[in-house]
């Protein structure tokens, strides 16, 4: 491994039963560095995170981290039971590294404290997690994973389910993670409203299809072959839009409808 690297995939292959999820992957993740990843679902999205977590096994190929290094894993929301009975802050705890008694220092209760404040969500410790907003629920899993102090976030479909005001919320919070030195890798489906603006991508669809920059990326033969439709690709200001490619012959030959939409 380089200097910089905190993880290397090389050659990974895992499979659930007899169905392979992941062929020869090769993949690095960098300090500093916000990386999403995109494609179908069934891809093998999260089956890399946890590859990078090791808390799946492979069959092939090697996975190698930087010694010591710290990662977090924030779950995709929908996953977690919202009605468990438990605060914000008790949820936040639950992360402490290395604790073995059920109760929390003075020094952990100021470290939460500290990481609520930071995540805007000062003055809800106490408040049932049920209670809070769609945007505030994705926090407190944030605020989970900073406890840790992470070199390395990984997240599942962090915007997954929320609307474009607390997307925006959402990846300006991680903007700023990632500006304070926080490298981050997440999954999603959102091609246009995330994945367009990140700095760097990964086209998966079992195998790496394409890496690197969105305009080197998401390009219509890239985008077909991890998807398996044709989609095109317009230029907006200055960044990529991704529209579908089906056009809808309906009776008139001549009369179809333009691009169907934005591609998700």
């Amino acid at each position: 491994m380089s200097d910089g690297e905190l993880v290397r995939l090389e050659g990974v292959s895992c499979r659930y039963g007899e169905e392979p999820v992941l062929i020869d992957v090769d993949l690095s993740v960098c300090e500093r560095q916000f990386v999403g990843v995109v494609g179908p679902s069934g891809s093998g999205k999260t089956t890399l995170l946890k590859a990078m977590m090791g808390t799946v096994a492979h069959y092939a190929g090697s996975v190698r981290r930087r010694p010591g290094l710290r990662m977090a894993y924030v779950p995709q929301v929908e996953t977690v039971d919202w009605n468990f009975p438990i605060t914000v802050a008790e949820c936040v705890l639950m992360a402490r590294p290395g604790r073995r008694v059920p109760w929390a220092s003075r020094g952990e209760r100021a470290e939460v404290a500290r990481v609520l404040e930071r995540l805007g969500l000062d003055g809800l410790g106490a408040r049932h997690i049920r209670e809070l907003s769609g945007g505030q629920q994705q926090r407190v899993f944030i605020a989970r994973a900073l406890l840790r102090g992470p070199e390395l976030l990984l997240m599942d479909e962090p915007t997954s389910g929320v609307d474009v005001r607390l997307r925006h919320e959402v990846l300006h919070l991680l903007d700023d993670l990632n500006a304070a030195g926080v490298a981050i890798v997440l999954t999603t489906h959102d091609l246009n409203g995330i994945a367009a603006h990140l700095p760097r991508l990964v086209c998966l669809n079992r195998s790496v299809i394409g890496a690197g920059r969105p305009q080197e990326v998401l390009t219509p033969a890239v985008l077909e072959q991890t998807y398996g439709a044709s989609m095109e690709v317009l230029e907006h200001g200055g960044m990529p839009v991704i529209v579908d490619g089906f056009h809808h012959h309906h009776g008139d030959a001549e009369h179809h409808h333009g691009p169907a939409g934005a591609a998700r």
